[in-house]
């Protein structure tokens, strides 16, 4: 269980038929989205939510289809109510293609009628004795794309067209010449996995910079309350020299130090919080491009690579603040002067 945790709302860290994927790749269920709805930021990295109704419009299709498989094989697993859905007797095969049960004499029936289109059966007990991953590399499709006509859903899909970017039956190639030119739906299904995975291992390039930067902004912090307290304890030493009368400009120049350390604090939390945000965002397109290269069916490469390419698309654009450009946390020289003056 702990390998698939990933496919888990990111809010409740519970199963959902309906997870949306975010533009900054996290995933959260609806419930988790509605209660989010008056912020429009993600929980996570708080990167704003475009959508007006700070709902994504986008379905998670790669990990709603894993939560589906893995109930079936958490069904064989368990071994209850395994009865062929043909004929409700005792199963023992179970068909990837059909997502069926099949008894024995279902079993040769279906082999028999299906013979040409190379159904992947397996028997329960080698399903049993191997591991979740191994079932789902099993059951993952390979010819489950359709036809972007509508009235072409029954048509097997092999053709990509470069012009519409959708992939296309043969009847749509033959008599529709706007269709073109054409390229093997499974060479560009391996292009757009290509794609993301060299994405994202530029954005692993790119990561180590923003992480030298929230490190380097984490030290500022510390160096920052390390000051603070040191000109504290000066001024403390300072004031208790002097007479009541400056007891007021005492308090006058602890407020200062006060405020100027607060500022500074503000600036470097929100630069940290950005950077921070950033980060998860890397981590969550590496993790699911990790997962779409294990577990997407080419369906599913199809819908969502345009939409996680975005999204990748996105953060490549983002730069690390130049070093002129980074905050520069708040300075005790008033404070040291009005002091020198006492």
């Amino acid at each position: 269980e702990d390998a698939f945790q990933f496919i888990l709302c990111e809010g409740c860290r519970q199963e959902s038929p309906n997870l949306k994927l975010l533009t900054c790749l996290h995933t959260f269920c609806l419930s988790c989205l509605s209660k989010n709805k008056l912020i429009g930021q993600c929980p996570v990295c708080q990167m704003a939510i475009p959508q007006a109704s700070s709902i994504s419009d986008t379905d998670n299709l790669l990990f709603t289809s894993l939560q589906a498989r893995l109930k079936v094989y958490k069904k064989i697993i368990d071994g209850a109510d395994l009865f062929c859905d043909s004929c409700k007797k005792a199963s023992e095969f179970w068909c990837s293609e059909c997502k069926e049960f099949l008894c024995t004499k279902c079993f040769e029936a279906h082999q028999r009628y299906l013979k040409r289109e190379s159904h992947k059966t397996k028997r329960v007990m080698d399903i049993r004795a191997g591991s979740a991953k191994e079932f789902l590399e099993g059951s993952r499709r390979t010819g489950n794309l359709s036809c972007s006509n509508p009235t072409h859903k029954s048509q097997t899909v092999s053709i990509y067209c470069n012009k519409c970017c959708k992939p296309v039956c043969c009847i749509c190639a033959l008599l529709d010449s706007q269709h073109a030119p054409f390229c093997d739906i499974r060479s560009e299904t391996q292009r757009r996995q290509e794609e993301l995975g060299t994405m994202s291992q530029e954005l692993k390039q790119k990561r180590s910079g923003f992480e030298a930067t929230y490190a380097a902004l984490q030290d500022e912090a510390a160096r920052l309350e390390e000051a603070q307290q040191e000109m504290r304890e000066l001024i403390r030493q300072r004031v208790e020299q002097l007479v009541q009368l400056i007891r007021q400009e005492e308090e006058e120049l602890l407020g200062l130090v006060e405020a100027r350390q607060e500022q500074g604090r503000r600036e470097l939390a929100r630069e940290m919080q950005h950077v921070e945000g950033v980060l998860r965002r890397m981590e969550a397109g590496e993790r699911l491009v990790e997962k779409m290269s294990l577990y997407a069916t080419e369906q599913e490469v199809m819908d969502m690579q345009p939409f996680i390419k975005g999204s990748l698309e996105e953060l490549q654009r983002l730069q690390l603040a130049a070093a002129g450009d980074k905050v520069q946390p708040g300075k005790f020289a008033e404070c040291r002067a009005r002091l020198q003056v006492l």
